[in-house]
């Protein structure tokens, strides 16, 4: 196939490029330098979607906006991502031209190291399985997809009719056993016996929901660790180990230690509520979110620690430390002042203590806007993963809701 000597023209996505051959032959992207080499119209289309011979056009059927970056690399030197465009995409775009994940900005080699470790964390735990079930169901499409839908009707609460029926009977039974555990703290509350009975009602279902989703369950060592399994279990074992307890010690006043332990583990059922999360994707997303983010937290915690002993210690001195006439007696201590300094830098201000000195009052301001600056540093990175965590499980709940809408139809 004899090209023309005319300059070569690439059309990606409707954006118009013109070169000339020498420059197609070295050009650093090596889809388009692969078009110098090709002799045969079958060898150009292996390259490009389209060609027009008579204008030597070239079709690429690509994101038009993404290969204008990464022009401008092949003319700057500098690769960085499209604003408004996934790093996926784009790294995918790159792909396609030729390109590597070292040729990218430093800063943009973080963002997609990032994005794809919590796609390939998302993928594991999503998608991943469903491709196991789909396996699965061929192999023995009997017993081990009747076992499949009663793990999904338990674990998705969108996945099913069942499934959403379960959930809202698991969440009636939530909220039936918190209003008890609250009712019951109140000094009027006579029926004690009613409210044993509906504890113990609550902690059947839940101990029976709990079997069930560890029977029905893929892999028992998984599930034994992930997070809300645990938090089934220290919701429900208080029941238990107070039950054993009272066998055991019985109502006998004199047995304080024993009481105190009880109402301890009574007090434990406040554990229950977190059992929303389970049906509720904004507690999902705030757990995700805090998971994600615990460099952030943690930098947040050092933060507010070295504020705290930097403020506690001069604010000691000044109020308290100095040889003054008027002592003030509440920052008699650094970890007292510690205490003024948290509830200051998160402008709580409970008004218990505060500074009485000029120099005090002084601080005082510089601790409050030194407060809202160093707690506002990490917040951006934090909301950033709460948006994206939320529209993952948003993603996950409307595919979910999909299988709900055909069964509906079927």
């Amino acid at each position: 196939m004899n090209f023309s000597r005319d300059p070569f023209i690439l059309n990606v996505g409707g954006a118009r490029y013109s070169f000339s051959q020498d420059v197609i032959k070295d050009f650093p992207l090596r889809r388009v330098s692969r078009l110098h080499g090709c002799s045969s119209e079958k060898d150009v289309l292996e390259v490009c979607d389209d060609y027009d011979q008579e204008r030597n056009e070239y079709f690429f059927d690509r994101h038009s906006e993404a290969f204008g970056f990464i022009m401008m690399y092949v003319k700057y030197g500098k690769l960085r991502f499209v604003p408004q465009m996934c790093e996926l995409s784009f790294y995918n775009e790159m792909i396609y031209w030729g390109l590597e994940c070292s040729q990218l900005e430093y800063c943009c080699q973080r963002r997609l190291d990032d994005r794809m470790s919590d796609t390939y964390t998302y993928m594991s735990d999503e998608t991943k399985p469903d491709e196991e079930t789909a396996k699965e169901d061929i192999q023995a499409p009997g017993e081990k997809k009747w076992l499949e839908r009663m793990r999904m009707t338990f674990e998705e609460p969108t996945s099913s009719l069942a499934a959403q029926i379960l959930a809202v009977v698991s969440i009636l039974f939530v909220i039936v056993s918190m209003v008890v555990l609250c009712a019951s703290t109140l000094p009027d509350w006579k029926t004690a016996e009613n409210s044993r009975i509906i504890e113990a009602v609550c902690i059947g279902w839940f101990t029976a929901e709990c079997i069930v989703r560890f029977i029905v369950s893929k892999n028992k060592c998984d599930f034994v660790k992930r997070p809300l399994n645990i938090i089934d279990l220290l919701a429900i074992s208080p029941y238990y180990i107070s039950v054993l307890m009272t066998l055991f010690t019985g109502e006998n006043p004199q047995l304080q230690r024993a009481g105190v332990t009880l109402r301890v583990l009574r007090m434990m059922r406040i554990f229950w509520v977190i059992k929303l999360a389970r049906h509720f994707i904004g507690l999902q997303t705030l757990g995700l979110t805090l998971k994600r983010c615990y460099r952030e937290m943690v930098m947040l915690l050092v933060f507010i620690c070295v504020a705290m002993a930097i403020f506690g210690a001069l604010s000691q001195l000044l109020e308290h430390g100095l040889d003054l006439e008027t002592k003030n007696e509440d920052y008699s201590s650094i970890p007292a002042a510690c205490w003024w300094v948290i509830i200051s830098m998160t402008t709580v201000g409970y008004g218990d203590m505060y500074p009485i000195s000029v120099p005090g009052r002084i601080l005082g301001g510089v601790c409050v806007v030194s407060g809202i600056v160093l707690l506002a540093l990490p917040i951006t990175f934090i909301y950033h993963s709460f948006v994206q965590c939320y529209h993952e499980l948003k993603y996950k709940s409307a595919r979910y809701g999909r299988t709900l809408s055909n069964e509906y139809i079927n």
